[in-house]
């Protein structure tokens, strides 16, 4: 072990990152540092290692190594959920972008805060969420978001971004594109409502409520109902590695879709503009066999073939060779294309 020349982080030499990646994939980190206070930051970008090649690493769960990374991981481990301000009708949540989403929505929920609870059970860091700008049954990020801080990793200024500053688009941000690894996420403020407007559009929330007799729901029994969902569909990482939804849902223009229903009568879709309608990456992969199909030590799930799965010694490039398969077989048979929501590494 090394010690940073101008602080106290601890750089650790070839550092195992099988513990911290959902796929549990056995690659290794030239060097590898836990950033525990936004000190350890300072110092980090003092001795210089973001001059080289690095990686911020949140969770690890929306990610697929495929290779060993020769350069510097840093693990985002700030903690803290602190209320900022409130009024009669929202309050302001400062979460620290090293705390687990989950805790965040369990605390939020605990507290009758409404916003998030149906974005309960979703893996990874409250980092990570505004950067994929993270949703579920009918809520997005960008829904509850109010403000967030960030150090820019060159020079290690704090700067804060509003909402216009992060341009939310569908699991999309500037922090995809053009501010990619530019900065390190310290802390994400959310705006929560004291008086909860209940979101159950999603019909598989609808049908768990109704089967446990719920007709007036609060935000506890939405969230009960998304994490039962969630885990009838999701297989648990620490059980079987995977990323969750391996592929994001394309978009496709209104006439396409209307073509496509008359060779495929039972596609679904969702509008999302006058012109352009969601269709699920989930059903376009089942239809062209792959749900339930093992290849070699990958497959994808049998209960959701969005998700797929490691089962047990794959390799990251074992993965992205069938994630590449998947891509071309759903390409030939309806002519649209499905992009990863994963990020390849």
């Amino acid at each position: 072990m090394q010690h940073n020349k101008k602080g106290t982080l601890k750089l650790e030499e070839n550092f195992s990152l099988k513990a911290y990646n959902s796929f549990g994939i056995d690659t290794k980190a030239a060097y590898f540092g836990e950033v525990q206070t936004e000190l350890d930051l300072q110092h980090s970008i003092a001795a210089g290692l973001f001059k080289n090649r690095f990686l911020i690493l949140g969770g690890g769960t929306n990610m697929l190594f495929t290779q060993h990374f020769p350069g510097v991981v840093l693990h985002n481990n700030l903690k803290g959920i602190t209320v900022v301000s409130e009024n009669d009708r929202f309050v302001l949540i400062r979460a620290a972008g090293g705390e687990l989403w989950h805790d965040l929505v369990e605390y939020c929920v605990n507290n009758n805060l409404g916003g998030i609870e149906n974005l309960s059970l979703i893996p990874g860091t409250v980092g990570a969420s505004p950067i994929q700008n993270i949703g579920a049954y009918g809520v997005e990020l960008k829904d509850v978001f109010y403000s967030l801080e960030a150090t820019d990793i060159l020079t290690g200024e704090i700067k804060l971004f509003n909402f216009n500053d992060c341009k939310f688009a569908y699991r999309n941000s500037v922090f995809k594109n053009t501010l990619k690894g530019k900065f390190f996420i310290n802390a994400v403020t959310f705006q929560l409502n004291k008086d909860p407007i209940i979101n159950i559009t999603y019909g598989a929330i609808k049908d768990v409520l109704q089967i446990n007799g719920i007709s007036s729901p609060g935000i506890k029994e939405v969230s009960d109902a998304v994490i039962s969902i969630r885990k009838s569909k999701l297989p648990d990482p620490a059980l079987l590695g995977n990323a969750g939804s391996f592929f994001k849902n394309p978009e496709i223009e209104i006439n396409k879709y209307e073509l496509l229903k008359l060779e495929f009568p039972g596609i679904p879709f969702f509008l999302v503009a006058p012109e352009l309608v969601k269709v699920p990456a989930g059903w376009l992969i089942e239809q062209c066999g792959w749900k339930g199909k093992r290849v070699g030590n990958t497959g994808a799930h049998k209960d959701q073939a969005l998700v797929l799965v490691n089962y047990g010694n794959a390799t990251g490039e074992e993965i992205y060779a069938l994630a590449l398969e998947i891509k071309r077989s759903v390409k030939n048979k309806f002519n649209i294309d499905i992009d990863p929501e994963v990020n390849i590494i």
